[in-house]
């Protein structure tokens, strides 16, 4: 395959899904692609019929393949929403428990995280003056 000609990766992807559309309707035809490009004994008419179907079925793929890609990039972008409004929420936790808690418990809590490691996931929240949780 010469990709060389094609600068980004979307108009390799198109060459390539090009190729494989011609390779694949032309093997559904019953036919090779390169008789089916270069056959002199075929009518134009048969080679023009088997272009456009072809080119219909290239495009019956691509509408396919956008309404696939338009569905998950909306779906992705439901999960980004839900995902800054939990990121938001916490922040607001943390900052809440923060504000809470004595210095003392802050120094504790920090001194239990090491440099090394990473936060833990969820971490315990400290404890509130007189043993009880916030």
């Amino acid at each position: 395959m010469n990709t060389e000609m094609y600068q980004t990766p979307m108009e390799v992807a198109v060459y390539q899904l090009h190729n494989f559309s011609i390779s694949f309707f032309s093997s559904l035809l019953g036919g090779d692609v390169v008789s089916v490009k270069l056959d002199n004994s075929a009518s134009g008419a048969s080679v023009v019929a088997i272009d456009n179907k072809i080119e219909q079925a290239m495009d019956l793929v691509k509408n396919h393949l956008m309404y696939a890609v338009r569905e998950e990039v909306e779906i992705l972008k439901e999960q980004i929403r839900e995902l800054v409004e939990k990121n938001s929420q916490l922040e607001r936790e943390n900052t809440l428990l923060k504000a809470l808690a004595s210095p003392e418990q802050l120094e504790k809590f920090q001194s239990c995280l090491s440099p090394e490691e990473p936060a833990p996931e969820s971490p315990q929240v400290p404890e509130a003056p007189g043993g009880s949780a916030v």
